[in-house]
C-alpha cells in the first residue's frame, strides 16, 4: 500500500505526468506514490521522466485498462 495515490484516469498526455511531478514536489523522501491510470502512453512516460530525475518505480501493473504505477520519492 503506497503512503499517498494520484488518481490520473480520465486525463491524456502531458496532464498525468505533471500532475505526478507535482505530487511528488510535495510529498517527503522515502514516501512512496501510487498513480492510477488509463492513458496508454503515460503509462511509459511517466517511468522514462520520473527515473532520471531519480525516484524508484517500486511495481507497474495494468489490469482491464487501468495501471498503477508505484513510485518511491527518493530525493
Amino acid at each position: 500500500m503506497a503512503d499517498e495515490t494520484l488518481d490520473c484516469r480520465g486525463l491524456i498526455c502531458p496532464k498525468p505526468l505533471i500532475e505526478t511531478q507535482k505530487k511528488l514536489r510535495k510529498m517527503e523522501i522515502g514516501k512512496t506514490l501510487e498513480v492510477i491510470g488509463d492513458f496508454p502512453p503515460s503509462k511509459k512516460e511517466i517511468p522514462d521522466a520520473i527515473i532520471p530525475q531519480g525516484h524508484e518505480i517500486i511495481s507497474l501493473t495494468e489490469k482491464d485498462g487501468v495501471w498503477h504505477i508505484i513510485i518511491k520519492k527518493m530525493k
